[in-house]
């Protein structure tokens, strides 16, 4: 059996290679731009957001490997899902790597638990949670987010957190 490093060191380089739902999207409604000056991440994520469900999404743009494996995963995981779900995926993520979320708690994140190993990093915190913060930017029409200064995930409350 894998061990919880080599899995997450599997995923990431998997997700990095072949990003899904990576590219443009012609019919999005709602969009955000990420940036995390740290690391250089720079994501945009695209949202088709119609009658309350995420029919669509997609991101793109230059990150890290733990930025865009978390991108990929994150959108693989929200479509079809409503708003509020996501909203509940978003805060749950950011608990997570920040060491909040008790993984043997009731929680929705699934194989999303892969970065739970993020919090014993704390440079690369930022890198996982900016496709989420954006996300969060997106579905409420905000049009950029930054992991810096005011807008530090790490310090802001997302949702209710």
């Amino acid at each position: 059996m894998m061990n919880t490093k080599s899995l997450y060191q599997e995923v990431v380089l998997d997700h990095n290679r072949n990003p899904r739902n990576y590219g443009s999207l012609d019919n999005a409604n709602r969009s955000a731009d990420g940036h995390n000056p740290l690391c250089g991440d720079h994501l945009n994520i695209k949202i088709n957001l119609s009658k309350g469900y995420i029919n669509d999404i997609s991101f793109q743009g230059e990150s890290c490997a733990i930025c865009k494996a978390s991108a990929s995963m994150m959108t693989a995981k929200v479509k079809g899902k409503t708003q509020e779900e996501a909203e509940t995926l978003i805060q749950e993520f950011r608990e997570m790597t920040i060491g909040k979320l008790e993984l043997d708690s009731n929680h929705h994140l699934g194989h999303l638990t892969v970065f739970s190993g993020v919090r014993d990093l704390p440079t690369r915190v930022k890198c996982a949670i900016l496709p989420w913060h954006t996300l969060h930017a997106a579905l409420n029409s905000v049009a950029t987010v930054s992991t810096e200064a005011g807008n530090d995930p790490m310090h802001v409350s997302i949702g209710n957190a």
